[in-house]
């Protein structure tokens, strides 16, 4: 497709990202205003998003699946925490059932975001793959809705290790795992202490030799149940679509109780933590050194370790947790600051994601490139200074999908805002002064490594992005959008040239 042909493509919509955000996107999209046009841009060659370009062993979800899955399609599995592949089945399968996959545009990465002030349009310049190598192409749309989250896929967070070189065995990211590692009877060592390392550990156990996660300081690790016994009841007496209601409310309340409670209550809900895991492990040192971090529980995420797997992996000697700082690596394995050598036939770099916003879309307005640092985001969705452009950012205490879901059908209500004034198009504006504040109110390494490039929450409502659905989905829809929303209207043909 060449350049002059592609420009002369317009549509209503463009999502970008074929993720777990922008599927739920397109049908809300679809179902909302479906004589809209749209298309789902998609870099990679499937959807799926996270769900599909992770491998490692033992991805699943860190949050029940009634909350992450989506509202308007029950979850019919057996398990609330849910392995990867399930993840990406239902995904695919929400997309198929609903005519959602016919609008994906597979290796298309969006490289160029333009809006005219003139058209009143996005001017999009979509990188592909061609036979001859990249090709470039041309589409307009009245409304640009990025839903590839602030995660850079294309490169992790990858810390220099001293005498890589030196090591005589494999060294591995999780975020590209090789399908063919053999790690049967070897000796691993993985490096982190996120939700990715607490998923390895205990999947690797079982076939590994022996397994140590090596984490700089303690963390914060809370056994949760794989299975929803109370949700088993529910589904098996009520229909699916009702159950699956009552259950995602009951799990909501349950979610925004507890990190209340450790917001509110810290010291109780350390020795809560602390109590549950030493009933597992049966060892108050051991919580102590490795598990009693300094922070207070949900100052970072809280990870989760379904029935206990990464415990029961310690207490069965499969697993060891190590506290400790590198030195370097040597040709038998890791050497610490403390002298002790780890010995490791594998090491796995669990270091963790590195932060990019809105899938390394770069807007402009007018041939100007945005200043992300400079904006503000209003009702956690749309940017000052960028017309008609919608981002997708999930809660960092509770699912992603209660606020995307809950964007989305902001997004909706935008649109028919747009056509109820008349206007071509509409921008947040704040009244008054407004104190920044981190877009991500979090004091994980990966968030601090490079929030300073995001826009910016304010102090106030509604640009203050709250961790609380319950509060978010009462006031998003008594908001008055014609107060903070100013009307941009076209000074040129609706069409494109």
């Amino acid at each position: 497709m060449n350049d002059t042909a592609a420009a002369t493509e317009h549509l209503d919509v463009v999502i970008v990202g074929a993720g777990l955000s922008g599927i739920g996107a397109a049908y809300r999209l679809q179902t909302r205003h479906p004589h809209r046009s749209y298309a789902i841009l998609e870099a990679r060659d499937t959807l799926g998003g996270t769900w599909d370009l992770f491998r490692y062993p033992g991805i699943r979800s860190d949050s029940d699946m009634f909350t992450l899955g989506y509202p308007f399609k029950p979850w019919r599995a057996a398990r609330s925490i849910a392995d990867g592949p399930s993840i990406l089945e239902y995904v695919r399968e929400t997309a198929h059932e609903n005519g959602i996959d016919r609008h994906i545009r597979f290796g298309s990465r969006v490289i160029g975001a333009d809006w005219s002030s003139e058209q009143a349009h996005w001017r999009l310049t979509i990188a592909h793959q061609g036979e001859d190598g990249p090709e470039l192409s041309v589409l307009t749309c009245n409304f640009l809705y990025s839903c590839a989250g602030y995660y850079d896929y294309d490169q992790p967070h990858a810390p220099e290790f001293r005498g890589r070189e030196d090591f005589a065995g494999v060294v591995v990211h999780p975020q590209f795992w090789p399908q063919d590692l053999d790690y049967r009877d070897k000796r691993v060592v993985v490096i982190g202490s996120g939700a990715t390392a607490v998923t390895l550990v205990p999947a690797m156990a079982d076939t590994a030799a022996h397994v140590t996660m090596l984490q700089r300081t303690p963390t914060w690790i809370s056994a949760v149940p794989g299975r929803d016994k109370q949700a088993d009841k529910i589904r098996k007496y009520l229909p699916a679509a009702l159950a699956h209601k009552v259950v995602r409310v009951k799990n909501i309340l349950f979610n925004i109780g507890f990190y209340q409670y450790c917001r509110r209550r810290p010291e109780s809900a350390r020795k809560l933590l602390t109590g549950l895991t030493t009933r597992i492990l049966k060892d108050e040192k051991l919580v102590a050194e490795h598990f009693t971090p300094s922070y207070d529980p949900w100052d970072q995420r809280l990870c989760a370790a379904p029935d206990a797997d990464f415990f029961k992996a310690m207490r069965k000697g499969k697993a060891e947790v190590v506290t400790d700082r590198i030195e370097r690596f040597v040709p038998e394995g890791v050497r610490l600051v403390s002298g002790r050598v780890l010995p490791a036939d594998v090491i796995v770099t669990a270091t963790g994601l590195r932060l990019l916003a809105f899938g390394g879309i770069a807007p402009s307005v007018d041939g100007t490139p945005v200043t992300l640092s400079d904006q503000f985001v209003w009702q956690g969705a749309m940017l000052t200074g960028v017309p008609n452009f919608a981002i997708c950012v999930g809660y960092t205490n509770a699912s992603w999908t209660l606020r995307a879901d809950l964007t989305s059908r902001l997004v909706c209500k935008v649109l028919d805002h747009i056509d109820k004034t008349g206007c071509a198009a509409v921008v947040p504006e704040p009244t008054g002064k407004l104190d920044q504040r981190p877009l991500l109110d979090l004091a994980s390494g990966y968030i601090l490594r490079s929030i300073a490039d995001f826009p910016r929450q304010g102090d106030r409502h509604p640009w203050r992005v709250r961790q609380n659905y319950l509060l978010d989905t009462l006031i998003t829809w008594r908001t008055d959008l014609g107060k903070t929303l100013r009307p941009l209207h076209r000074t040129a043909a609706r069409q494109p040239a």
